[in-house]
Order: C-alpha cells, then structure tokens, then sequence
C-alpha cells in the first residue's frame, strides 16, 4: 500500500470517529476486536443504503418480494446448509508470537509480494500449489508451503509454526431455560438460509410464479480469527441477499442478467467505472457451477463487495433432504410452451453484498481533502461528496444571527422540511464554520435565513459540491430539495 493510500485509509477512519459515523465497539473499556458500532451520522447513511437496495430489488421487481427471517434457527439447517462440517477457515499460530493466522491469507500475502518484486512466475507457482492444497483440504501441504516459502510471523518475525487446523467460524450458544437439556444453536453465519428454508411459505403465501426473488437485509456472525481492515472484516456484520429462483437450465442466463444489474446498482451512485471490476472465479464451492465477485478499488487494492453466485438447486435439495418436506415447484407454464407439467426442485442465482463494505466504500468515495485557496488566502476543506439520496442530513438551516426574528424564521422553515426530510438547525459559529461542519458530513444543502428573509421571505441556498449560492423564495425549498435528494434519481 502506497504512504498516499494508507494516509487516504487512515483519514478516513478518523473522519468516520470524529463526525458521529462509526465507534469502535464498548471502546470505554478498551474495545471489542472487530466489532463497531454506528454512531448517529453512521446509521442515517446505513439506513439510506438500506433504502437504496431494497428499493431497487423490491420496489422495482414485480417478482421480487423481501421477508425478515430470525437469527436463531433449528440446528439441522446449518447441518443441511454444510456449516456444520464444512464452514472452516485453515489456522496457524506462531508459537513465539502466540497469533493466528489464517493460512491461506499468508500465503496469499506471499503471492502479492511475489508479483510486486516482478517474480510472477513464482507467484503462479504458489497460487497453484495453494489451490491444490486448499481443494483436497490438504493441511500438512499448506504447512509445508508456508516453511518452504520462507513466511514469517509479522509479528514476531520468527518462522516457528505450529500445525494447520481446521477453526469452525459460527459462533454456538445455548438454547432453552436451563445448560442441561438446551440445544445448541447457532448464531446464523449468513442470512441466505432463512430465506430457503421459507421458499414453499414465500411461494405460496404470495403465489408466486418462477422466476422469482426473495430478498432479505439482516445480521449475520462469523468468528473470524483474521479481522482488519476496519469494517472490511467483522464479527458482526450485516448483509443484502436476494435469492433468485429459476428453471432449471435458465440459470446461466439469469447468472449473466444478475451480473449486469447489480453493477448498474453501484455506478448509478456516480463512482468511477475503473472502481469496479468482476472477478470471476476459478475455484468454485462445491454447490456452485458459476460465481463472480464485484471488487472495487479500496485505498489497501481491489476487494470484493459483492458476489453473485450460480447456487445449482444444492440448497433447496439439502432442505428437502434433512427435512423430509419436499421442496419442490408445480410449473404450470411448461404446458403452455408445449413442454409437460413439471415439478422440479428451481436452481438458486444468488446475490450478496456486504452492507458494512458498501458503507465503507461510500465513504472512501465520496471523502475528499479539497484546497480551496484564493490568492488572498489560504483554505481547504474537507468533503463527503456523497449522492444527495444517500446524505445523513439532506439540509442545515442557519439563521444569519441569534437575534432580530430570525431563529423563529428558520425554525419555521425547518419544521415545514423535517416532515419529508431529514435535516439540522445550527446558529453557533460563523456562517463560514458551519458551512466547513455540514461539508464534513456530506450534507447537500444549507439554507441561510437572513434580514431579508423577513422582508421578501427569500433565503440563500448553498450547494455543497460546487459552494455556489443562490436566493430562492422559501416556499420553493420544499421541490428543490425532494427534486435533488428523490430516489427516482438512482433508480431510474
């Protein structure tokens, strides 16, 4: 990471504290490792993308609804689902350091190493040799790479390993009133199954037709041994998933449409399309017959965002296997194509995005150090160049002084636009100070009400991007400001 990008990261971080977005989780008490909690700024933006997504999954899919299932769920799921067995991360530890680490991801630092030092064919060599390990589970093998390939602790800088391991990721607890004769149950490490095990009570209930989508945002928990990067990676994390159900046979095709859209979905909030790029996959899950990630170009390289991901029909047959029910569809429409009725269990395309990395990229992309010197004077100030639609505060209205009618006049006008708009009310400071405070939390709009508000009940409007000015009658705030901030911008 170049010192500009890591200067760039960490800025960022100490902005997002600052302003009210995000806090390092019980930080009184010296914090809990990767965890966070969003402050007042943080939830009004979370919020927003929130909206942003189901808006454009929900609202405007006719065949797309969205549901709200529960954390806890029956521990034949995650049985059914393969985390039981199979949801594990490769774990070493340093015996002089005593920390662990993920296998795989030292040897992936190796590889990035290796290509910055211009040696690609050794980093070849290794990406092969890792993929090979990792498919057949082969743990001495990643060991025995980790030695030749000569990694060290990063914190010790000693080369003493210990075996690799096999470190379950779902977090259990204990289900019922007393320990003796409670279940184990399982903190969900995704949101995806809640919405399979509902796919007959969805179907039904709503009577609806293949294809269709089920869409969820929701908690999910993961004991991730390696967590950095800020909200990059996180115990507690919160995600976006709809799970499309399709013909079988249909679902290269719907693969290839999810693809395109859910790429329209981050360039139609103005970031650069260098940003973003796929990354499809080689190594695929074994339930999967085709997958790609969304990365986008974070300030530490391009990391994912979000997957889309060709499922098979593996997840409705595991349910249907473990729980006896059938977990199938009656597709009457085949007979109006000339193809006799069917009854098939529907392939899944499923997509995911992480809403704590949407909202960390939000940030980076719309975090901005401008200098705005003249040649009388030196300024600078700092910009969250955020879509209007997805601003915490759509407006801050300023009364010019603390006196002569006019607070009375901008609370006035702030009570009409709270009622569709979430905005602020500041009368300390200059009118410059409190210009520089909005700029810093991305607020598009700020109002002036001065003297002359009161004689023509006109009021200056400051626009955030370009810090032009204009007078405009107050009885006009109202349109400018739905007209800037409306959904339909993003969305059409």
């Amino acid at each position: 990471m170049s010192k500009n990008n890591d200067e760039i990261f960490k800025n960022v971080i100490s902005h997002a504290k600052e302003y009210g977005f995000v806090f390092q989780s019980s930080e009184i008490y010296d914090g809990l490792s990767a965890v966070y909690d969003y402050g007042q700024l943080g939830a009004e933006l979370k919020n927003n993308i929130k909206t942003y997504w189901w808006k454009a999954m929900v609202q405007m899919h006719e065949n797309i609804v969205g549901i709200d299932s529960a954390i806890f769920m029956h521990p034949k799921v995650w049985k059914a689902s393969g985390h039981v067995d199979g949801f594990n991360d490769p774990m070493i530890d340093n015996k002089d350091s005593k920390k662990r680490y993920r296998a795989d991801q030292l040897l992936e630092d190796k590889i990035a190493r290796y290509e910055k030092d211009g040696k690609q064919d050794k980093a070849d060599q290794l990406q092969a040799d890792m993929d090979t390990a990792l498919k057949s589970e082969n743990l001495s093998e990643l060991r025995d790479l980790i030695i030749n390939h000569e990694i060290a602790c990063p914190v010790s800088g000693t080369r003493n390993w210990t075996e690799v391991r096999q470190f379950n990721l779902m977090f259990s607890t204990q289900f019922g009133a007393m320990a003796e004769g409670s279940e184990e149950v399982y903190l969900r490490p995704e949101t995806a199954q809640g919405i399979f095990v509902n796919f007959l009570n969805v179907q039904k209930s709503g009577r609806m037709k293949i294809p269709f989508g089920i869409a969820q945002i929701g908690k999910a928990f993961r004991n991730e041994v390696i967590a950095r990067q800020f909200i990059m990676r996180m115990r507690e994390f919160e995600q976006m998933e709809m799970q499309f159900f399709v013909r079988p046979g249909e679902d290269k095709k719907w693969f290839e449409y999810w693809k395109t859209a859910r790429l329209k979905w981050h360039q139609a909030l103005g970031t650069s399309a260098e940003k973003y790029r796929f990354h499809d996959h080689t190594k695929l899950a074994h339930y999967a017959n085709a997958a790609t990630d969304i990365e986008f170009e974070f300030p530490f390289g391009f990391k994912e965002v979000e997957g889309i991901h060709s499922r098979t029909d593996f997840d409705l047959s595991q349910h249907q296997e473990f729980s006896g029910k059938k977990m199938q569809y009656f597709d009457n429409d085949l007979n109006e194509e000339g193809k006799p009725y069917g009854n098939y269990v529907p392939y899944v395309i499923e997509t995911s995005i992480g809403l704590d990395r949407m909202f960390l990229l939000t940030m980076i992309n719309a975090f901005e150090e401008q200098d705005i010197s003249t040649e009388d004077k030196k300024d600078s100030r700092t910009l969250l160049r955020l879509h209007p639609a997805l601003a915490p505060v759509k407006a801050a209205i300023f009364p010019l002084t603390k006196k002569d009618g006019l607070p009375e006049k901008a609370r006035e006008i702030m009570n009409l636009l709270k009622l569709e708009h979430n905005v602020t009310y500041e009368e300390k400071d200059a009118i410059g100070k409190r210009y520089r405070r909005q700029d810093a939390i991305g607020t598009p709009f700020c109002i002036t009400v001065d003297h002359q508000s009161l004689e023509d009940n006109t009021v200056t409007i400051r626009h955030r991007d370009s810090m032009e000015q204009e007078r405009v009658p107050a009885d006009q705030l109202e349109r400018i400001i739905a007209e800037r901030v409306s959904w339909k911008n993003l969305l059409s």
